[in-house]
This record gives structure tokens, sequence and C-alpha cells, in this order.
């Protein structure tokens, strides 16, 4: 297994767990995003993200939907095992550096660990 890539069984695909994890799962709010945390049985870290056209046309959806995956795939030893996480990009996420969406999200998901 490759540890810093981003495989296909780490991504949250599906609605219905979309909607499980937002049902069930912790909330989270920063700034910028909004996080949901649930354990789940698979055994590994999972990561599901959402972008709408409130954030911006398509090539800005597409900028943060890339900054969310990079954090995600260099900080998966940080972040909590065995857990869903859905990132929802609110307005404004944007115009966001990567060096501030580190910031904000390991701010967010340090509590976990």
């Amino acid at each position: 297994m490759k540890t810093f890539g981003f495989s296909k069984w780490e991504r949250i695909r599906k609605k219905k767990e979309f909607l499980e994890i937002t049902r069930i799962g912790q909330r989270r709010q920063t700034g910028h995003f909004i996080i949901y945390l649930k354990p789940n049985l698979e055994g590994h870290l999972r990561l599901g993200m959402t972008v709408s056209r409130q954030v911006g046309n398509a090539v800005k959806r597409n900028r943060v939907k890339r900054l969310l995956r990079e954090f995600f795939r260099l900080h998966k030893k940080q972040l909590p095992a065995r857990h869903d996480i859905l990132i929802i990009a609110k307005k404004g996420a944007a115009d966001l550096s990567y060096d501030q969406v580190c910031e904000e999200l390991s701010k967010a998901l340090c509590k976990y660990q």
C-alpha cells in the first residue's frame, strides 16, 4: 500500500453514505468548512467532499477539491483512524491558499486525535 496515495477505497462516493454521515456524524465548523466525522467499520480512513456552486465557478470548485485531497493525502497519519470524514466547502473557500486550508483543517481535526 502506498502511504501517500489517495486510492479508490479511501473515497466516499455514494449518496447514501454522504447522507448517513451528515445524519449521524459529529459536526465541526470552521470559517470556510463544515466537517462531519463518523466512525466506520471499514477499518480505514475515508474522505468525502462537497463543493457547491456557491463557492464559485468550475475552476474554483475544482481547485478547492484538489486542495482538500492534497491535505487528506499528506495528513492521513495525523487524522483520526477508522473514520469517515466529510468536508463541505463554504463560500469563500476558493480564496484560501493551501497553507490556510491546512491550518484551518488541522485545528478542526486535531481535537479527535
